[in-house]
């Protein structure tokens, strides 16, 4: 077992398993290429022609995917006037406010930190902040060139 990795562990745990079957399965196994192998006198459950790989991978109890997640009422303000407000951009604005701003804004509204379904308006939003606080930030090297 040394010198393998886990998962070629586990199969070589499920391979010795295999080979301690009963030789009463394996003599009434019929395989095809194109399906698992079954067992015309199968057992009352139905698992005993199925090899340890098989029975793991039939006995593992599947969790129901979780609920798709709902959209933040946040997403959905998608015009100007609505980002422009969550920024709240004042005239005191220097380059480090709007920077620290522009990071704020874009760790709740960036389109690769939300589920696919939420992209869409994350990106709108992200441009509309991105056009607020770049035209700030001309703003404010217009007044101050050395800013």
């Amino acid at each position: 077992m040394f010198g393998m990795s886990v998962f070629q562990s586990v199969l070589e745990r499920l391979k010795s398993e295999e080979d301690i079957e009963p030789a009463t399965v394996e003599a009434t196994r019929i395989a095809t290429p194109y399906a698992p192998a079954f067992d015309s006198a199968a057992d009352s459950v139905g698992l005993a022609p199925f090899g340890a790989v098989e029975r793991a991978y039939l006995d593992a109890t599947f969790v129901e995917p979780p609920p798709p997640p709902v959209m933040p009422d946040y997403l959905n303000r998608t015009s100007l006037a609505n980002v422009a407000e969550e920024l709240a951009l004042g005239d005191g604005e220097t380059q480090i406010t709007l920077a620290a701003k522009r990071r704020a804004f874009a760790a709740l509204n960036h389109p690769d930190r939300l589920p696919a379904a939420f992209r869409a308006n994350a990106t709108v939003r992200m441009k509309l902040a991105n056009m607020l606080i770049d035209e700030a930030s001309q703003q404010i090297r217009a007044i101050n060139p050395a800013a």
